[in-house]
């Protein structure tokens, strides 16, 4: 049984290293011809290992599925190697319409500016850009306008296995933000004293 667990542990490295994407656990299972739980089991067990090690890589779960990749300690030798992966920039109006599209997705576009109250064509199309969203349907109503979700980019850059982890938003802190808000308002709309 021992060795039949290292060559299954041996082709899951294989298959994650090869796809370099996510790989769906049910997908990964097929694969394999085992069940879900299983490789859920085992892929949790290499995920300690690669973890407890001095490994380069380590394996990460997003939502349903698992992907392979490099630990962030050796960021700094990567990028002596490789390009340097460009860096994106997200400014208060993106991180404002992504947090916006990751608590309330599925959602329009028409209802991130009915929150945000202003236009967010431009933030919602760099988002798109920055593969942190993306279109997951379309609303069955005129016009049929599109639904936006997170992608697994979103939950990596993150550091969540699912929207399930983000940090809840309670009553009292949207009674913080609403403060905020009013406080920033008078700061912006001070009138200008000669």
């Amino acid at each position: 049984m021992e060795q039949n667990i290292s060559v299954i542990e041996g082709q899951i490295e294989a298959v994650l290293f090869s796809v370099g994407e996510a790989v769906d656990r049910e997908r990964l299972a097929q694969a394999l011809e085992l069940d879900v739980d299983t490789v859920v089991r085992i892929v949790h067990n290499m995920m300690d290992k690669y973890d407890s090690a001095d490994r380069g890589v380590r394996i990460i779960e997003l939502e349903d599925s698992f992907q392979m990749c490099t630990k962030a300690d050796y960021y700094d030798t990567l990028i002596k190697v490789v390009n340097i992966p460009k860096k994106h920039v997200l400014t208060d109006v993106l991180l404002e319409t992504l947090s916006i599209v990751a608590y309330k997705q599925p959602i329009t576009r028409q209802e991130i500016e009915a929150i945000r109250g202003v236009s967010c064509v431009h933030a919602v199309n760099k988002l798109v850009e920055y593969n942190l969203i993306h279109e997951v349907g379309r609303l069955d109503a005129v016009g049929k306008p599109i639904l936006f979700g997170t992608t697994d980019d979103f939950l990596r850059s993150f550091g969540v296995q699912s929207t399930d982890e983000l940090p809840l938003i309670t009553p009292d802190k949207i009674e913080d933000f609403k403060q905020q808000a009013m406080e920033e308002a008078q700061l912006t709309f001070a009138p200008v004293k000669d």
